[in-house]
């Protein structure tokens, strides 16, 4: 059996006190037009740590730095060729960062965003994306569900498994 090649990536859940999630607007290259809403992270260097690799993207997408160690409350394993360039798929471990609302703005230009695809920050509440019905896509799809769930129950024992 052949072997698959996986991103493996770090999401954090950045909630704030009125429980709102921030999100990263993702302008996808291919197919044109494609617009995916998404936790902040990326992808894990060679010899990082998945916290290590968490604390280097906040700073990086949204100018967030973290004192603590934040749960891990979610992961999700994509499997399909063409789901991230150059890859078979996708790994991302979903931590949960509680803060108080914030401007995001991080250590790189709008030109490095935009070379990562990201077009764009914005907060919204769980019902917004719970209700939206534009052409636009979450990551995950059913981003809502497992969203009023972490809000409502709280860090679950161990990482939710999530689809696409």
């Amino acid at each position: 059996m052949p072997s698959v090649n996986l991103r493996h990536s770090v999401r954090a859940i950045i909630l704030d006190e009125n429980d709102r999630i921030l999100l990263c607007r993702f302008a996808i290259p291919k197919p044109v037009g494609t617009v995916v809403w998404a936790a902040p992270g990326g992808g894990i260097e060679q010899d990082e740590t998945p916290l290590a690799a968490l604390r280097r993207e906040l700073r990086e997408e949204v100018g967030l730095a973290l004192s603590t160690d934040p749960p891990h409350v979610w992961h999700q394993e994509v499997v399909a060729p063409g789901h991230a360039s150059g890859y078979d798929g996708v790994v991302n471990d979903y931590f949960l960062v509680r803060t108080a609302g914030f401007n995001p703005r991080g250590t790189l230009s709008d030109d490095e965003l935009a070379a990562e695809n990201i077009s764009g920050l914005e907060w919204w509440h769980p019902q917004e994306v719970a209700s939206y019905d534009g052409p636009d896509l979450f990551s995950p799809r059913d981003l809502a569900t497992p969203l009023t769930a972490l809000i409502t129950s709280g860090v679950p024992a161990g990482p939710v498994l999530l689809g696409l």
